[in-house]
């Protein structure tokens, strides 16, 4: 390629060549030079992006190093591959509880329902799902906006069925009291998280680092708060509906790619 006075001349207008004064030249010489301006702008395009554009703002609250780290895409695809769809579980369901015919959608029933008397089921408004977990890590989601009361978390199957969820030493659960203020319980103590309740609960069990961590789901996660767990027995996704509110319910959701 040919460069005369630092131009490519392959860039540069016939023109030059037929201008006949001194200011049509100049006039001309000032054109070619903006379209070697736009065409080396143009050549440029698709190169890295200036620094304001690359940086990656991390989503609030994120502490925790067992779990997965963000990217510049929806913040809900993070937890995909571990994702898992629990259904719940017909034999520990109060009969206060009814279920959706997926099993995946819980209400609080307006009449006793006539379940089969059975030594799994609780005496109080919750339920247990069917699948269990003793390794690895899993992430699942519930939708909580057609429920005024409620607590979400783990527990292992031994829990007394006439407990409450989180005050047993084998259970774990963020709760949303109705009167303005979620709490996360674990070892039987409560931890105050704020005032903002969630419409969607994010659950991230994480077994390898003994760690269970909850998430307010809307565009992106935020992490609400995070707790030690044990894994000496198979932890189930573990519900509670005050029985109060008839129609009310849970649904666990299948999680956004």
């Amino acid at each position: 390629m040919a460069f005369s006075g630092g131009v490519d001349h392959s860039l540069i207008s016939p023109k030059l060549a037929t201008s006949n004064t001194a200011e049509d030249k100049m006039r001309d010489i000032l054109h070619d030079l903006e379209d070697i301006r736009g065409k080396l702008q143009e050549n440029f395009t698709g190169k890295e992006p200036p620094e304001e554009q690359r940086q990656v703002t991390l989503p609030e609250g994120l502490s925790s190093s067992s779990c997965p780290r963000a990217d510049q895409s929806l913040l809900a695809s993070r937890f995909v591959q571990w994702a898992v769809s629990p259904t719940f579980d017909l034999g520990s369901l109060s009969c206060s509880l009814e279920l959706s015919e997926d099993r995946r959608k819980v209400t609080v029933s307006h009449i006793p329902q006539l379940y089969a008397w059975s030594h799994d089921r609780f005496t109080i408004c919750q339920v247990f799902c069917s699948q269990a977990f003793s390794s690895g890590q899993q992430y699942w989601e519930v939708d909580t906006q057609q429920c005024s009361h409620w607590a979400i978390g783990v527990a292992s199957w031994g829990m007394s069925r006439d407990q409450m969820l989180g005050r047993t030493r084998d259970s774990w659960c963020v709760e949303w009291k109705g009167t303005g203020e979620l709490s996360m319980w674990h070892m039987l103590k409560e931890t105050v998280l704020g005032s903002e309740k969630p419409r969607v609960v994010g659950i991230w069990l994480d077994l390898e680092q003994g760690k269970l961590a909850f998430y307010s789901v809307a565009n992106q996660e935020k992490l609400l708060g995070e707790c030690p767990v044990s894994a000496s027995s198979p932890l189930h996704p573990a519900f509670w509906l005050y029985g109060l509110h008839p129609g009310n319910s849970l649904t666990i959701r299948p999680v956004k790619v």
